[in-house]
């Protein structure tokens, strides 16, 4: 159980990379395998990650992402990108896997699909959009954690201008839009901040036991 803490402790918002030191394909498919069982509410996924490994691509994104080095000298960049509407081919298609995976007929499934489209297809499209974004968040969280117990550093990164994200990625014309960025990769020796103590609440703020 110790480890958990120490992975945690271990980690920290990578500012400075190795470009030298790339994650292995190995290592890769883990990562990305750790984030596809990620959470996401009523298991659905509304969202897609690009794995962005092209240097030129790369330089792209670089003045999209106000200038931060991280982009260029990361190992892959991670673009989550969320579903900016949807239908009700979001829960068909996902019940078609329902129904695959468990070996279920579909329509034993139809309770859990009319609840599903009454809860989510009535939202607004801007209500659907924050929706999607936060499903997103929860598999960006768990790539961060996965990478920290595989001695993978990240920066999780929310300064860069998502509009021209997508223009680069050509996400608009997918109904997508870049949610939020993990650049991957290895720490530079010459990154001081590996070196600050890792400053967070206490206990007593943060937590109320009731």
């Amino acid at each position: 159980m110790e480890t958990v803490l120490e992975n945690r402790t271990w980690r920290y918002a990578t500012k400075k990379f190795d470009a030298d030191k790339k994650v292995s394909e190995h290592d890769l498919e883990l990562l990305l395998e750790a984030t596809r069982l990620s959470a996401s509410s009523y298991g659905l996924q509304p969202y897609h990650l690009y794995v962005i490994t092209e240097q030129n691509l790369k330089e792209q994104l670089k003045p999209a992402s106000w200038g931060q080095s991280q982009i260029t000298d990361a190992s892959h960049i991670i673009v989550f990108a969320n579903k900016t509407d949807f239908g009700e081919e979001l829960m068909d298609d996902y019940l078609k896997n329902v129904s695959k995976t468990r070996n279920i007929p579909e329509e034993n499934l139809k309770g859990y699909s009319d609840f599903m489209k009454s809860k989510l297809l009535d939202l607004s499209p801007e209500q659907k959009s924050v929706w999607t974004s936060k499903q997103a968040y929860l598999a960006f969280g768990n790539m961060i954690q996965a990478a920290s117990e595989l001695k993978i550093d990240t920066c999780p990164m929310e300064g860069f201008e998502a509009g021209q994200y997508n223009k680069i990625l050509g996400l608009e014309a997918k109904n997508l839009n870049a949610a939020v960025v993990l650049a991957i990769g290895y720490r530079s020796e010459k990154d001081e901040t590996q070196h600050y103590p890792k400053v967070r609440k206490s206990k007593r703020e943060l937590f109320t036991h009731l």
